[in-house]
């Protein structure tokens, strides 16, 4: 989901795949929120007349909530017409030493938690017919036990050493069920002129803007719900993001013809996540990662050695960009099939580890989107915030400089070095959610039971 402004007003933004094809929810509108304590309410509203106007200006308002804090202080909800005025109005609010509540649930996030929609969802409403998709707007929604069938692409690319110069995009696709007989696969190559002895699936462009625009035209065609690849992110899109925006391409492959947002990742510029409108895109190293896979080295090389006992067409590393740019230059062919073999390694390595299935139920456990990783606070507040609301409370924010939250941990004891035959780990990841659910050991638990202390 994603959020844009239209007539300043909210919207929020979801797409969805169903088994007649992808669907567009747009719901039109919206109204982000936060809280603020009863008791700061006059001088809030001071506050924000200066910064936004009076509350019939339309861009915010006030409204009164059976809510209030762990303390027993009751709260008012606080309404944005625009999240860029709620993150102003955030900041505004901590200069005066005030503070806003739950002020950083992004509006779709809340939208989903509240009608407890972790994944599958139910629509009921009327649709409109765009160019490969239908939309509605406003629908009624409401969580269900819808199972996906998704189309996914495999994607790689090949490059001159130096990174500049594009040669190849191959890509495989397969409905990841039992359908091994509608497999699909192209390769889009750089050629002057027509390539010898060249392979059905192989596709001969006489310059890297037809290359670009007959992969995305492909690309448009097949309409896969996710993209999946070997660093396919930081790298392979990266470049082709590079690439179109050099050759003044919009590098529109996202569903609706949507562009690609990218987000450099906190304290690393050269780290990108992203968000390509009505598609997943699933990285192999982080989704291995994710699903608790280690590996002494996560290269596309060592990894499918590891899990499928077979691995590059070029096997020598250290000689592999020179043997790139050699077979570019000399057999194109051979080429096409390493490129092509490359997106078949990934495929396998998903199917074989059920990579898709893991992300898909692990989406439905927190709510939180198939490609994001990590997002443990994230998936506390999907689960908690909406059944701590109904309870009649709102959350509190972590202190800046907190005291007395930590834990000291446990005793190591010395080892003994050596070699050992047996050893035995007495230890149980993930048993913290287990232990909250079953003695009911939650934020508001505390707070209650120590008003009755």
């Amino acid at each position: 989901g994603n959020t844009s402004r239209s007539s300043k007003q909210l919207e929020l933004i979801f797409w969805i795949t169903t088994d007649t094809g992808p669907v567009k929810l747009v719901f039109n509108q919206q109204q982000s929120v936060c809280f603020v304590l009863l008791e700061d309410l006059p001088s809030v509203t001071a506050i924000l007349e200066v910064a936004f106007g009076s509350e019939e200006a339309g861009r915010w308002q006030t409204k009164s909530l059976s809510l209030q804090t762990f303390d027993h202080n009751k709260v008012q909800g606080i309404y944005f017409s625009e999240q860029r005025n709620l993150y102003r109005a955030r900041e505004i609010l901590r200069e005066h030493g005030l503070v806003a509540l739950e002020a950083d649930i992004q509006p779709t996030d809340r939208f989903l938690m509240e009608r407890f929609i972790t994944g599958p969802i139910s629509i009921e409403g009327e649709a409109v017919e765009r160019n490969g998709f239908r939309e509605f707007t406003n629908p009624r929604v409401k969580s269900s036990d819808y199972v996906p069938r998704y189309k996914v692409l495999s994607l790689d690319i090949e490059t001159s050493l130096t990174g500049d110069h594009l040669y190849s995009i191959a890509l495989l696709t397969n409905h990841m069920a039992e359908q091994e007989g509608c497999t699909q696969q192209r390769v889009f190559m750089l050629a002057d002129t027509s390539i010898d002895n060249a392979p059905e699936y192989l596709v001969a462009c006489h310059s890297e803007r037809e290359l670009m625009i007959s992969f995305m035209q492909w690309l448009h065609g097949y309409d896969p719900d996710i993209i999946i690849g070997w660093n396919v992110i930081n790298f392979d899109l990266r470049f082709l993001q590079r690439k179109a925006d050099q050759l003044q391409l919009r590098f529109n492959i996202g569903r609706g013809q949507g562009l690609l947002d990218w987000r450099s990742s906190r304290g690393d510029n050269e780290h990108f996540t992203l968000l390509v409108p009505g598609r997943v895109v699933l990285d192999g190293i982080d989704t291995l990662r994710s699903a608790t896979y280690s590996f002494e080295s996560f290269s596309l090389q060592y990894v499918s050695n590891a899990l499928l006992k077979r691995g590059k067409l070029i096997h020598d590393a250290d000689d592999r960009g020179e043997e790139i740019t050699r077979l570019f230059n000399e057999d194109k062919s051979v080429l096409a099939a390493y490129n092509l073999e490359d997106c078949q390694l990934v495929w396998d390595i998903f199917k074989t580890t059920s990579l898709i299935d893991f992300a898909v139920e692990r989406a439905g456990l927190t709510g939180l989107a198939m490609d994001r990783f990590g997002g443990s606070v994230a998936s506390f507040d999907n689960r908690y915030l909406p059944r701590l609301h109904r309870a009649g409370y709102v959350a509190p924010n972590l202190s800046d400089d907190p005291q007395g939250i930590g834990s000291p941990g446990g005793y190591v004891m010395d080892s003994q070095p050596g070699i050992y035959d047996h050893v035995l780990v007495l230890d149980f990841k993930s048993l913290y959610p287990s232990i909250i659910r079953t003695f009911k050991i939650d934020p508001m638990a505390l707070a209650v039971g120590l008003d009755l202390t």
